[in-house]
């Protein structure tokens, strides 16, 4: 019964992987799409392709999942990761569905923290760690909109006398880099959350000894991200291309660039940060640099509403979830 809960476990941890993929494919993608620099077709499959490579980059962020949410591995099992993760991807569906970016990450955190606290209490959380994960997860998007005003506000000051007709298709072309730059970096960050997890419950049931991620555990997150990101979120990147701020090749450029240089910077840090959460801010930093009223601040209120109940929401269902799996285990 373990081994059918554990491989129970690593299915849902790939799910995760899989819908985090085309949840937050739009992250990768949205502008050079929404800007025309690439085809809807082309910008998928590249995202796809550098998502995994970035997903086998490092292991730094599995680490802080695995080691940061809770004080020790023997303090959860598998119903409780099982519940975690329950919660967390039906999560990342609602908010797919209904078009709403929201962030796999915070998801990911509430329903841990929601599946702990019910089935251990408070003492088995790892509360230091958690707050550096959630200082992370809040301070890099009000980074991003900071760092994304000052990159576009340079990038006027170079640019803004001349003709858009002359500068646009040369930032559609640098668009392509900044594209990739960014589905590298978004899978350098989010992949590595479902490694963390798996490794978690390898240690917690006595099949590892330390949070060094396996090989064939970063094989699976890479893939099941790419196939995810393959798959595409057409929802969302209507939302994110073009409902924030109507974007151009100037605008989608420092967007993408100044969220890449954000997220890796997170993953080489060992820092898991919300790559919808980061865009989202890049976009509106960028549009604010324009002028105050181009950004749609009613969609970001929206947007801001889904970030904050993402934790709480999915601690609940997750709470709910381990009730239901400990009457049977």
């Amino acid at each position: 019964m373990p081994d059918t809960l554990i491989i129970c476990v690593v299915l849902l941890a790939l799910a995760f992987d899989y819908i985090n993929g085309f949840h937050d494919t739009a992250n990768a993608i949205a502008t050079s799409v929404s800007t025309r620099a690439l085809t809807p077709r082309v910008a998928v499959w590249m995202a796809a392709g550098l998502n995994f490579l970035g997903a086998m980059y490092s292991t730094g962020v599995a680490k802080t999942i695995g080691g940061d949410l809770v004080k020790s591995a023997q303090m959860v099992n598998e119903p409780i990761i099982i519940a975690a993760m329950f919660g967390a991807i039906v999560w990342n569906l609602l908010t797919w569905w209904m078009g709403i970016p929201s962030s796999s990450s915070h998801a990911l955190v509430g329903g841990v923290v929601g599946a702990v606290l019910t089935a251990r209490g408070y003492e088995a959380l790892k509360v230091d760690g958690i707050l550096k994960i959630v200082a992370a997860l809040i301070c890099s998007p009000l980074v991003a909109m900071f760092t994304g005003l000052l990159i576009m506000t340079f990038l006027f000051w170079i640019f803004g006398n001349m003709a858009p007709s002359r500068i646009n298709p040369k930032f559609k072309k640098l668009q392509i880099i900044t594209a990739a730059m960014m589905a590298f970096s978004h899978g350098s960050n989010d992949a590595q959350k479902a490694m963390g997890i798996i490794t978690l419950t390898l240690v917690s049931t006595g099949y590892l000894t330390t949070l060094e991620v396996p090989l064939w555990v970063k094989m699976s997150a890479a893939t099941a991200m790419g196939l995810g990101t393959a798959a595409g979120g057409w929802r969302i990147i209507k939302t994110m291309g073009s409902k924030i701020f109507k974007l151009e090749p100037i605008s989608g450029f420092a967007a993408d660039l100044n969220s890449s240089i954000i997220i890796f910077g997170a993953t080489l840090l060992h820092l898991p940060v919300s790559t919808t959460h980061v865009v989202s801010g890049s976009i509106m930093g960028v549009g604010a640099a324009k002028r105050i009223r181009a950004v749609r601040w009613g969609v970001a209120q929206q947007m801001l509403m889904a970030w904050v109940l993402t934790i709480p929401s999915t601690a609940l269902v997750s709470a709910l979830a381990y009730k239901i799996i400990s009457l049977f285990f």
